[in-house]
């Protein structure tokens, strides 16, 4: 995780973000008249990226899961196993409850009751680390530093469960006074990173931000594993472009991993995108 090269898979589209994911597949909300229905289409979805051949440990670091698709199968085997055993690409989990409501510009992230509990699921399941999302809307300087308290906070209990935490602390792509907002974010993970112990390691997850070269303190920073970029809502040219001015950063992208493939297409068809975007991505990610 630490030196190879390649990008993370972000496939964590949980309970609120799943509709819209399988909309984008071309599979309208008609199609489903329960939870458990939409999350088995879903899984299907997953299963039909997961176990094409483009996908593998050759361009792909590794995959961050949703609870669900954890606890699932895929060909015949636990998902998280099946990633690393058969496709050596190295599994996380999702772990956060999704986002309270905003307060000082910013939505901290909900109560995570039974997370010790969960930890421990993933653990034995063969995960790796997690990841956990807040949501900054607003260069709000004090909205900023309890997102960033309450990111390093629980990430300690993480480590202390012998995973490697994601910290997700995501700028709007549509706030006002982005590169401000971004500029207090990396002065807030700088110091919170020098306060941890020396046996934690974590990665973060950003958003691409205005200023080239932002991160490059938090690349080199010895507590850090790596630092990843969520796409965040541009599309995957503006996500490459904008991947290839941050030296040392590899992308996490959901959206624009995906963007374009479609339940209709023959698998043929699918492959072949799905393997340019992933060459896209990867070629991306080598700056």
């Amino acid at each position: 995780m630490r030196d190879a090269s390649g990008f993370i898979a972000a496939l964590d589209q949980s309970g609120g973000s799943t509709p819209k994911a399988l909309r984008l597949y071309g599979i309208d909300e008609g199609a489903w008249s329960s939870d458990a229905q939409m999350f088995d289409l879903v899984h299907a979805m997953r299963t039909r990226i997961m176990t094409a051949p483009a996908f593998d440990g050759d361009r792909i670091l590794g995959a961050i899961l949703f609870e669900d698709t954890m606890e699932r199968q895929m060909a015949g085997q636990g998902t998280a196993h099946y990633l690393w055993a058969v496709k050596r690409v190295v599994p996380f989990l999702k772990v956060d409850k999704g986002l309270a409501e905003v307060e000082q510009g910013v939505q901290l992230m909900k109560p995570m009751p039974g997370l010790g509990e969960l930890l421990a699921r993933a653990r034995d399941a063969g995960v790796f680390g997690t990841k956990m999302r807040s949501f900054i809307r607003e260069a709000n300087a004090e909205g900023i530093q309890a997102v960033v308290d309450q990111q390093f906070a629980i990430a300690r209990e993480i480590a202390a469960a012998g995973l490697v935490p994601i910290i997700e602390p995501e700028v709007d792509i549509h706030c006002p006074h982005k590169a401000a907002a971004e500029g207090q974010l990396k002065r807030c993970l700088l110091a919170a990173l020098d306060d941890l112990d020396d046996s934690i390691h974590v990665m973060l997850k950003l958003t691409l931000p205005e200023e080239e070269g932002l991160h490059t303190e938090c690349v080199a920073h010895p507590r850090v594993l790596r630092v990843v970029a969520l796409s965040g809502g541009y599309s995957r040219d503006e996500a490459n472009a904008r991947l290839r001015r941050q030296p040392g950063v590899v992308a996490s992208f959901s959206r624009a991993l995906t963007e374009g493939l479609s339940v209709h297409q023959s698998e043929a068809e699918f492959s072949a995108l799905l393997d340019a975007s992933i060459q896209s991505i990867y070629e991306a990610s080598l700056t």
